[in-house]
């Protein structure tokens, strides 16, 4: 690309394109939706799909797709053709306000938590004009919420952009009461810092692990892996650096603002971290980058991975969601600035969300509940199981100072001096950076640790949004009606924070003595798994607050919880399959291979009067782990059969694959891990780690 910035957002119906081809009553009204969340009557809708019809196809676009997000954890789309035939066999190029607006999905054949049986298919997609169309591989994407025919929500885009719409509307009642007369809507922003691996393709095709779960189900330690701590920050690979080029190109076009990129500190694994946008679009492009990482590593001999943990004994991958909240008149809300003790709109925004982290704490942790980030969170790579805030040191010292009516000693505009004349000074940040809180504070915004690098970010900032707009609707019901505003706000700032405090931890959250801490000396949760998590979804707070905003009622809930129970069990099993599948038809053959050899040269040295004790106890090595690993095979399709006593009941079928199958699984890995080391490399039936993690 000669000229990123002409070719920015060049395949994107943008506010440019829009003011260029839109009738400008038309635009005006587009504009108001998109900033305020307005309708838009079939008319302008009308008008709008005549002119996106005709940008599309001078782009060389054929079809339109309606393009969702149903609870597959992936997007969806159907492609139509712009081609309508007339009655003398020519055809013309239409798309009608209509077609825009309304798209007819199968409903029954996406996950619905028993909202929709096989035999009602009906589904709406309706299009979400506060997100840009596109074009892609000569196809205009519209982006869409999806819905039951019965108008029960099926996408995780339709309560985010509630949530949003509720956070507006209870945060302007907090800034009118600080006299604000000028922002007439208040956004949550977000922006996704996405970690993958990269692994040559020939590779990957060698193991039926990676390619049907995308994580290596066998697969000893190698004889390096990140001690070193040598690949984080490092130099990037020609390879790679060519790939992580065509990617940001490919990420321009579609209007996404990648803007770094690097290694991670595992080997063979990167990131890439966008600037901020609004919430909805930050989950939408977030989606478009996942897809772009897979395609375009193909092009190049590569596979990306985006599961949690690809690679036992290394770093897995996380996404980084970095919320915040603005108004529209130009307001970073989590911004303290130069002088946070006077910032008291700040303090009220700060001591909100601390209550709603603590209140909602475990909404926060079922929101990036996945039986792939299972495997990371507690496992010193990412933030624990139990939620936890990081505020840094001089936040807290001001909140103490005002919990305790005394003055806060906070030095602002500190300069940090290097100690060498020639380096430059530079202004010190407000608090340091804590890897290991699940929930840190970052200067101006809140960076949730916990998700894993496959998930969407949209239920994390739905819960985000939701949970402070509660607090603030509190904290609004008091004020409106205080005869003395200042009083009263510190008055409900110092109870709050008060009463909240025990959710704010600054040290080590790596370290059994804050697990220690947290659940017993200061009460909060500890749900280790997804199974433990998920059901609280449906406990009563969670219940009320939703339908009180009407982000959810009761029954999606019920929907959501057995969605994600299902696809738990359905991860693990399918994972259990194919560590079955691999056991048989490659370890087997590959480790009685070896062992036949090793038995000859040892009968043939016999035959001739040598004795070699190493050869025989290797022979009798292999035949036992051969032994224990038919055994663990055994009792893991064992338990696959008794699973299937539990499958009436969503919840003891989780927990029976929890408990009983993800255990099993692990003692057959052990074993084969094992025989990895002792086998021949000739004979191992597919590529290890030190290939895989080094050789691309």
């Amino acid at each position: 690309m000669k000229n990123a910035e002409a070719s920015f957002a060049c395949n994107v119906f943008n506010q440019q394109v829009m003011r260029e081809r839109l009738p400008k009553d038309v635009y005006k009204k587009v504009m108001q939706t998109k900033k305020m969340g307005t309708s838009l009557s079939s008319d302008v809708a009308g008008v709008v799909a005549n002119a996106m019809k005709d940008w599309a196809v001078e782009k060389g676009a054929t079809h339109f797709t309606h393009w969702f997000h149903p609870m597959t954890g992936v997007t969806a789309e159907k492609h139509d053709a712009f081609l309508s035939p007339n009655s003398d066999g020519t055809v013309i190029l239409e798309f009608s306000g209509k077609e825009l607006v309304k798209g007819e999905p199968d409903a029954s054949s996406f996950p619905s938590g028993g909202l929709r049986a096989t035999f009602e298919a009906r589904g709406y997609t309706a299009w979400d004009p506060t997100s840009d169309a596109f074009i892609k591989d000569g196809t205009l994407y519209i982006p869409t919420a999806f819905c039951s025919y019965t108008g029960e929500i099926l996408d995780k885009k339709t309560p985010l952009l509630r949530s949003m719409d509720v956070l507006s509307e209870q945060a302007l009642r907090i800034l009118r009461l600080f006299g604000n007369t000028t922002a007439t809507r208040v956004l949550s922003t977000a922006g996704a810092e996405q970690e993958y691996f990269l692994v040559d393709k020939k590779l990957y095709d060698q193991r039926e692990d990676l390619i049907i779960t995308g994580r290596t189900l066998f697969g000893a330690k190698p004889p390096k892996g990140q001690e070193l701590e040598d690949h984080y920050f490092g130099n990037i690979k020609e390879r790679i650096s060519a790939y992580m080029h065509e990617l940001d190109e490919e990420l321009w076009k579609l209007g996404i603002p990648a803007k770094t990129k690097h290694n991670e500190v595992a080997p063979a694994q990167h990131e890439l971290a966008p600037v901020f946008e609004t919430a909805n679009i930050a989950s939408d492009h977030n989606q478009l980058t996942m897809e772009l990482m897979k395609k375009i590593a193909l092009k190049h001999g590569l596979v990306c991975l985006l599961h949690e943990k690809p690679f036992a004994g290394v770093n897995g991958s996380g996404k980084h969601n970095n919320w915040s909240i603005a108004s529209n008149d130009g307001q970073n809300l989590l911004d303290p600035g130069d002088t946070p003790t006077e910032n008291t709109q700040f303090l009220t925004f700060l001591v909100a969300f601390i209550k709603a982290v603590n209140k909602y704490s475990d909404l926060l942790r079922l929101s990036a509940a996945s039986a792939g980030n299972d495997h990371r969170l507690g496992a010193n790579e990412a933030p624990p199981a139990i939620v936890s805030m990081f505020i840094g040191d001089e936040l807290q010292a001001l909140l103490d100072a005002l919990e305790n009516d005394t003055k806060a000693d906070i030095k602002s505009n500190v300069k940090f001096e290097i100690g060498v004349d020639a380096l430059p000074s530079f202004k010190k940040d407000n608090t340091d950076r804590n890897r290991t809180s699940p929930m840190a504070f970052t200067g101006n915004k809140f960076e949730f640790r916990m998700l894993g690098s496959a998930d969407s970010i949209s239920c994390t900032n739905v819960m985000m949004n939701t949970t402070i707009a509660d607090v603030l609707c509190e904290f609004a019901d008091e004020l409106e009606g205080a005869k003395d505003f200042n009083a009263k706000l510190k008055e409900i700032l110092v109870k709050t924070y008060k009463e909240n405090k025990n959710i704010i931890f600054n040290g080590n959250g790596y370290s059994d003595e804050w697990v220690k801490e947290a659940t017993e000396v200061r009460g909060l949760p500890n749900y280790t798994s997804t199974v433990d998590c998920l059901p609280t979804y449906l406990a009563d707070k969670n219940v009320a607050m939703f339908e009180k905003f009407k982000v959810y009622s009761k029954v999606e809930i019920a929907s959501r919880t057995e969605i994600l129970l299902e696809n738990y069990t359905k991860v693990i099993n399918i994972e259990a399959l194919t560590m079955v599948d691999m056991a048989k038809k490659q370890i087997y053959p590959a480790v009685m291979e070896y062992t036949k050899e090793v038995c000859s040269v040892l009968a043939s040295m016999k035959s001739v009067g040598i004795e070699n004790a190493t050869q025989e106890k290797l022979a009798n090595k292999l035949s036992s782990s051969l032994k224990c690993l038919d055994s663990a095979v055994t009792d893991l399709e064992q338990a696959l059969i008794a699973a299937k006593d539990s499958a009436d009941d969503v919840y003891k079928h989780s927990r029976f694959y929890r408990d009983e199958v993800f255990s099993k699984m692990q003692s057959l890995r052990a074993v084969a891990d094992e025989l990895e080391t002792i086998v021949a490399e000739k004979y191992w039936p597919f590529p290890v780690y030190s290939d895989l993690l080094f050789r691309v």
